[in-house]
């Protein structure tokens, strides 16, 4: 951190040495010619301006400094109140008054909120402050978050090692698992309204309904086409590996964990007439409370569809949704900023809970696993290429940093509204396509989900020796495929679908602790590789109805 303060009397004849010192403070931190005169000329701006409005018996303060690559400029002096919004001249009033000293003063003002994103003014206890944000480091809330999932994972490790464990056992229980529960309880306490009011916003701005099948067409066609290949990466990275061949040394292990590992005290119902009948709620209440996401999509479907055809209310209806739709996305970037923080307690929470030796007992399987979910992205690239005809690079430059952030939550319905942001500030996706596609790919499309069942299913059942036929290969492949579809978009909803497949193969039920163990791990790989699937999926679809805005989609200076 590196600070510069000077102090100046409110005069008119300090704006010029006052300006004189940041452009001096700008040149020593090596900022670029264009920078140092665009930062110069509207810190002038904004000293004039505290001084025109100042207590001539006060001073302005003003202090830069450079922070983890961001450089601010911040700027107090006592005075009266004012808004800089309020003294804007409007373009039509310009050009109709005589040029001269208002001119100068709106020129002033244009300049200063022209950087709205990157100048801040309040007014407080009598002082007018000015915040200038000259260089913001783009990938600082990358590096924050990359640096709380070490930092956590290295000191779960240690404690789980060397500490005490009742110590261990305080530190996990009472700070980092509440804190963890606290952020993901957080986000999902709006991702229903964010789901429910992102689609009817959606589905009432499609003035055609054949448009709006056209594009929930491709992108069911899009998931399901993934989901197949998921189930195909799965059973090949199995048979390339054949993990699980050391059948005693796993099963003892299986049979330790299983001890320890909490049980799985939840359902997921199998059949596919059980998923489709779900769809429809009992009453319009239930699918908020309990955030089931097919529900929400088909009320939220349907309330758009009734908005536009209900004739002189539709106007204010589309505004009002509009407005909580705005709403809801705002408290998601609030939430969304705390993220390091959960992150760091997640990672130190999970060391804690398995430590090394569970992790090493079953390293085959969890390795074959990663490489399936590898091959997946990979197959993700290649239909953006073939498929979405677009570059990946911009999209994996613009992605990676989020995929951090959702491996750290371990939920894809706790994703949506990071996803949804995302396609809307950085890859130029419509939001007729993301509102729809986002919320949709988190209920049904689980390929990460497909990869890691088919994986552990038969590496399990080679540890206990069970045979897995040709005829049980494929009923065990459609069951992936429907359970895949029917689980929740929450944490540990992978472990679920697994122990109920595993018991359709007749694989002992103690298994189930191998995967246990490192369930938590496990589910934010999955949650990860989903997201993105999710990601590229809407990516092509948009692209391929005229959604995409490819200027912005190859802006890779959106960070």
């Amino acid at each position: 951190m590196m600070n510069k303060r000077a102090t100046f009397k409110l005069i008119q004849d300090s704006v010029g040495s006052a300006t004189e010192f940041v452009q001096e403070c700008l040149e020593e931190y090596g900022l670029s010619t264009k920078d140092v005169i665009k930062g110069t000329l509207v810190a002038e701006e904004a000293i004039a301006s505290l001084i025109a409005h100042g207590d001539k018996n006060g001073s302005l303060r003003i202090k830069v400094k450079k922070l983890m690559g961001s450089l601010t400029v911040e700027m107090s002096a006592p005075g009266s109140e004012y808004s800089l919004s309020d003294e804007i001249v409007e373009l039509d009033d310009i050009l109709d008054s005589d040029v001269g000293d208002d001119m100068l003063e709106t020129i002033r003002n244009i300049m200063l909120t022209s950087l709205a994103d990157g100048l801040k003014f309040r007014h407080k206890n009598g002082y007018n402050n000015i915040r200038i944000t000259i260089e913001r480091n783009k990938r600082r809330f990358l590096y924050l978050t990359l640096g709380a999932l070490i930092a956590g994972t290295l000191l779960g490790i240690a404690l789980s090692m060397a500490g005490p464990e009742a110590a261990n056992g305080a530190l996990n229980g009472y700070i980092l698992t509440p804190l963890k529960t606290m952020y993901i309880n957080a986000l999902k306490t709006i991702v229903a309204p964010v789901v429910f009011f992102s689609i009817v916003t959606c589905v009432s701005g499609f003035s055609d309904l054949n448009e709006l099948g056209r594009i929930g067409g491709r992108t069911i066609f899009m998931y399901s086409l993934t989901t197949l290949i998921a189930v195909a990466v799965g059973a090949g990275a199995f048979y390339l590996f054949r993990p699980g061949t050391n059948g005693s040394s796993a099963a003892a292990a299986a049979a330790e964990i299983s001890g320890i590992a909490k049980p799985v005290t939840e359902d997921v119902e199998l059949s596919a007439i059980n998923i489709i009948e779900d769809i429809i709620p009992s009453n319009f209440l239930s699918p908020f409370l309990e955030s089931k996401m097919p529900q929400l999509i088909f009320l939220a479907a349907l309330c758009g569809i009734a908005v536009g055809l209900i004739g002189k209310y539709s106007e204010v209806l589309i505004q009002f949704f509009e407005a909580l739709n705005e709403l809801f996305m705002k408290i998601t970037s609030m939430i969304i900023r705390l993220m390091p923080v959960a992150a760091f307690c997640s990672m130190s929470s999970m060391a804690l809970d398995l430590g090394v030796k569970a992790i090493l007992s079953i390293f085959g399987m969890f390795a074959t696993f990663i490489f399936g979910l590898v091959c997946l992205l990979i197959i993700y690239i290649l239909l953006l290429i073939l498929v979405g005809r677009l570059d990946p690079r911009p999209f994996i430059k613009k992605y990676a940093p989020v995929m951090l952030q959702v491996f750290s939550m371990g939920s894809s319905n706790a994703s949506i509204p990071l996803n949804m942001e995302t396609c809307d500030k950085k890859l130029g996706v419509g939001s007729k396509v993301y509102s729809l596609s986002i919320p949709l790919g988190a209920t049904i499309n689980m390929d990460g989900t497909c990869v890691m069942m088919m994986v552990f299913a038969l590496a399990l059942a080679g540890v206990y020796g069970v045979p897995v036929s040709g005829s049980s290969f494929l009923m065990m492949s459609f069951m992936v495929v429907i359970l895949s579809m029917g689980a929740p978009g929450i944490p540990g909803a992978g472990v679920i679908c697994l122990s109920v497949l595993i018991e359709h193969l007749g694989v002992p039920t103690e298994a189930i602790g191998l995967v246990m163990g490192i369930g938590p791990l496990i589910g934010m790989f999955l949650c990860m590789c989903n997201c993105t699937g999710d990601m590229v999926i809407t990516t092509i679809v948009a692209k391929n109805v005229g959604e995409l805005d490819i200027d912005k989609y190859k802006d890779t200076s959106i960070d």
